[in-house]
């Protein structure tokens, strides 16, 4: 199953198909007992998805046949051992494809040319995904992160790796010689080969990036002078060599210090939106401001969703859940069209925006 989403996978999935190509949703569950429910109701929506091809006219057999051989193939490889909060299902005339998002989406079947996009693209903004590298004289790894995890990134060439001539890295622990190590040019040019290489995944796939290691290390870097000097330094070694839990504990305060200063700087963002009349709140204003491109910053509590059913002249008519021409991922309509207008979309804890009823925008005029 999928989970990361890069700008040129997102390219790619937005490109034409032939017609169907066909978008299956639904939530799942991390725990039981739900989790349990989940294996049966994703059959159940394959099985809609399968109906709704049958009943189209403009669906030839032998193109039906294909595509429902893909949803097959699909479903078998889905592990809802490992669920998060929602599944997609991408199916068209010979591929497939299964993502795995850290946020719920709605139970829903799309055929068109296109797949559906959006529900991924708010997944992956609601992440705050980020990059960590930890550096040592003889490895450098890279790692993808998550609110809740981290796990190895096996791209760009890494993990990197190099042989080291009597290197001895519990000795020079033991006799404080580690400083030396990274004085080495070999090590220098190593770790440049490293920052190189990361300037390529980042070129690839923007994201914030740490970088831990030991003090001589992070010192080197700022030496050399690329990306990773501009990263957040975690002076913390061993974790080249490490597990993800290992690299997840030594991260996790960091993480959780940002984001509590990307709270912060949202909150004075829009307080200083609002005494330049240059502020939208609530789920109608900031709806309209996103289709006209006017909004610079979104803010959206992390749970926040609201279900309609359509627009009424300036507003959206409220719906219930589950209710006929539903539109239950407005947000995450809201969400992708204000990235496609190069809004800065920032997700906050719930209850931050107040009386802004859960999503709330800076205008750019």
């Amino acid at each position: 199953m999928e989970h990361a989403l890069s700008p040129t996978t997102l390219i790619e999935l937005r490109r034409p198909r032939p017609y169907p190509a066909v978008s299956v949703l639904t939530p799942t569950h991390r725990r039981e007992p739900y989790r349990a429910q989940d294996q049966v109701r994703l059959r159940n929506v394959v099985a809609e998805a399968k109906k709704q091809l049958e009943a189209d006219p403009s669906v030839t057999r032998e193109r039906r046949a294909d595509v429902e051989r893909q949803l097959d193939q699909a479903l078998a490889e889905v592990d809802l051992t490992h669920a998060e909060d929602g599944l997609v299902i991408f199916a068209a005339p010979g591929e497939h494809q299964v993502w795995s998002l850290a946020r719920t989406v709605p139970e829903r079947v799309v055929l068109s040319d296109t797949f559906l996009t959006r529900n991924l693209v708010s997944a992956e903004a609601a992440e705050r995904p980020f990059w960590v590298l930890s550096v040592s004289p003889d490895r450098v790894t890279l790692w993808t992160g998550g609110p809740d995890r981290v796990t190895e990134a096996r791209i760009g060439g890494f993990p990197l790796t190099r042989r080291v001539e009597n290197f001895d890295a519990e000795r020079r622990e033991r006799i404080g010689d580690n400083p030396s190590t990274f004085r080495d040019e070999g090590t220098r040019h190593f770790l440049k080969d490293a920052d190189s290489a990361m300037t390529t995944v980042l070129r690839d796939n923007p994201r914030p990036l740490y970088v831990t290691g030991e003090q001589a290390a992070l010192s080197l870097l700022d030496e050399i002078g690329g990306v990773a000097k501009e990263a957040v330094h975690v002076p913390h070694g061993g974790l080249a060599h490490g597990t993800h839990e290992a690299v997840w504990q030594a991260i996790r305060p960091v993480i959780t210090a940002e984001a509590r200063r990307n709270t912060d700087s949202v909150a004075r963002e829009l307080e200083s939106a609002m005494g330049r009349k240059a502020f939208a709140a609530g789920v109608d204003e900031v709806w309209r401001s996103a289709r006209e491109g006017r909004v610079r910053l979104l803010a959206v509590e992390e749970n926040y969703r609201v279900t309609v059913r359509g627009e009424g002249g300036d507003h959206l008519i409220p719906a219930a859940s589950g209710e006929l021409d539903a539109r239950e991922d407005i947000v995450d309509e809201i969400v992708e069209q204000c990235l496609e207008t190069g809004a800065d979309v920032r997700f906050v804890p719930d209850g931050t925006l107040g009386d802004a009823h859960g999503i709330a925008g800076v205008l750019r005029y």
